[in-house]
């Protein structure tokens, strides 16, 4: 960091790509005050090279959403999202990737905060977006499904949320294979579902 610093100044964008990738390491050690810290010294060079309507900027205010949605800020992250998606759907579209994966975003955020009702809306508009620009068999689109079976579910209809649970399974087999942590999961949430519905056997299976 020093060298870069140094050489490039503290105002250069890849001394803040340097800052963001600090923030990144104090984010997964669970130093989230840390994270935040370095994002914002990101996100500072950023707005003073791009200006605030740039991708660049959509995604550092993306990276400080998260953090405070690891530690259970909904609020805030939604906020942060919030602010990445006006940006990403003014500058990349609507039917960009980028701008799905805040709308996903949001919808786990309002998962999180038992609004499953506000989840899905969320969720399908992800899920419009990644069947058209990605495809119904990408792994984006198979975690939308997921956030969407796993509403369904909470909400009780535990037809839907096993339909979807399974069609995301046949994608992660056919992607990732039988042994990836993502299929396990998707096995685990299907358990989940039984064992909501009372079926018991079906989750030891």
């Amino acid at each position: 960091m020093a060298v870069f610093e140094k050489v490039l100044g503290k105002e250069h964008p890849r001394t803040a790509t340097t800052y963001n990738n600090i923030a990144s390491v104090y984010s997964e050690q669970g130093d989230y005050p840390g994270a935040l810290e370095w994002y914002r010294k990101a996100l500072a060079i950023r707005e003073e090279v791009w200006g605030k309507k740039h991708p660049h900027i959509a995604a550092t205010y993306n990276n400080i959403a998260s953090v405070y949605y690891k530690q259970g800020d909904y609020p805030k992250a939604l906020e942060w999202y919030g602010k990445a998606l006006a940006i990403r759907e003014e500058v990349l579209g609507k039917d960009h990737p980028d701008t799905a994966a805040s709308y996903d975003s949001i919808g786990y955020v309002y998962y999180e905060q038992r609004d499953y009702h506000k989840a899905l809306e969320w969720f399908h508009r992800a899920l419009v977006v990644r069947e058209k620009v990605l495809g119904r068999e990408h792994p984006d689109t198979a975690n939308t499904c997921s956030g969407i079976a796993k509403a369904h579910a909470e909400l009780g209809d535990y037809p839907k949320a096993l339909d979807l649970h399974q069609k995301v399974l046949a994608i992660r087999e056919k992607v990732f294979g039988k042994d990836h942590l993502t299929t396990a999961i998707t096995h685990k949430n299907i358990a989940d579902v039984y064992s909501k519905q009372g079926d018991y056997g079906k989750p030891l299976e």
